[in-house]
């Protein structure tokens, strides 16, 4: 081989390894490239994730109404806060703490859903706990009501009682009569008004001493009253009578008179004896007195 086909081979040899030097340099170039875009996409994929985390950490703090688990929700949030920081300034060649970055959203994906777990249950709880007390305010409700039912139903039956224990006086009547105790014809006749009446049967009333008290009242409303009359209690207040009398009652029927000597002018007109016993009205008994 002569010297300039040698050098012409050379030549050959080295354009053709410069060639296959620079399409490999190309491709390796191109390579970079694209990895380069591919880490960029999957960078951004991951900030995006850490946002919808991060997201995710302050809605579920708003689901729930435990403190202490607040506080941990709110402490993950900012260390997802801070990776995420981390990320947007990591540069998109630096392949392994993207991939770290890449773990550890992986890891606080896991404490989320077991936070989220812990909240479900919370909330499952939270609303059995407002079922049963649900039951417990309707039962009280109920029980409160039975009690009111009974309470007014045990109100009736004392006023009932107390209705049924009262006394009444029966067969009232009011003479007016003369000296000689014979019925008085005319107005200024009289001498005495003679009330008498029966203390009905009552077994459900009190035994024992009771004083009655009579309140006679003319036609103008005044009463029938001696200078050394007093008063008795009824209805809250002290009020004068004409007459009082003391029996002793033991359920059965007694009959009662009582006698109010005229030492009084009598006018004409209807006058009323009103009949009174354990603080009670007993009964009423109108009158007239003619001229």
């Amino acid at each position: 081989m002569t010297r300039k086909a040698l050098i012409i081979m050379v030549i050959i040899v080295g354009v053709a390894f410069i060639c296959g030097l620079a399409y490999y340099l190309h491709q390796k170039e191109q390579q970079i490239a694209d990895m380069s875009e591919l880490f960029t996409l999957e960078k951004e994929s991951l900030l995006d994730e850490y946002a919808e985390l991060s997201l995710q950490y302050e809605g579920e703090k708003f689901s729930i109404g435990n403190d202490s688990l607040v506080a941990l929700l709110t402490t993950e949030k900012m260390k997802v806060q801070r990776l995420m920081e981390e990320l947007r300034t990591v540069k998109t060649t630096n392949a392994r703490r993207i991939n770290e970055l890449k773990k550890e959203l992986e890891t606080l994906r896991k404490i989320m859903t077991h936070y989220v777990n812990q909240i479900d249950s919370l909330n499952s709880e939270n609303q059995q706990l407002k079922k049963e007390n649900q039951q417990v305010v309707q039962r009280y409700n109920q029980a409160r009501s039975t009690a009111a039912q009974l309470t007014k139903e045990k109100e009736k039956l004392t006023e009932r009682v107390t209705l049924a224990s009262r006394l009444e006086a029966t067969a009232i009547q009011v003479r007016p009569v003369n000296s000689r105790g014979k019925d008085a014809k005319k107005i200024d006749k009289t001498a005495q008004l003679v009330l008498s009446f029966h203390v009905a049967k009552n077994i459900t009333a009190p035994v024992g001493e009771k004083i009655l008290y009579v309140r006679i009242m003319r036609p103008d409303d005044d009463i029938l009253k001696k200078p050394n009359s007093r008063t008795f209690a009824f209805e809250g207040k002290e009020i004068m009578y004409s007459m009082m009398k003391n029996i002793e009652y033991e359920g059965e029927e007694v009959t009662v008179t009582m006698y109010w000597d005229v030492e009084e002018y009598l006018s004409p007109g209807t006058y009323r004896a009103d009949i009174f016993a354990d603080g009670n009205l007993i009964g009423r008994k109108a009158f007239t007195l003619d001229k």
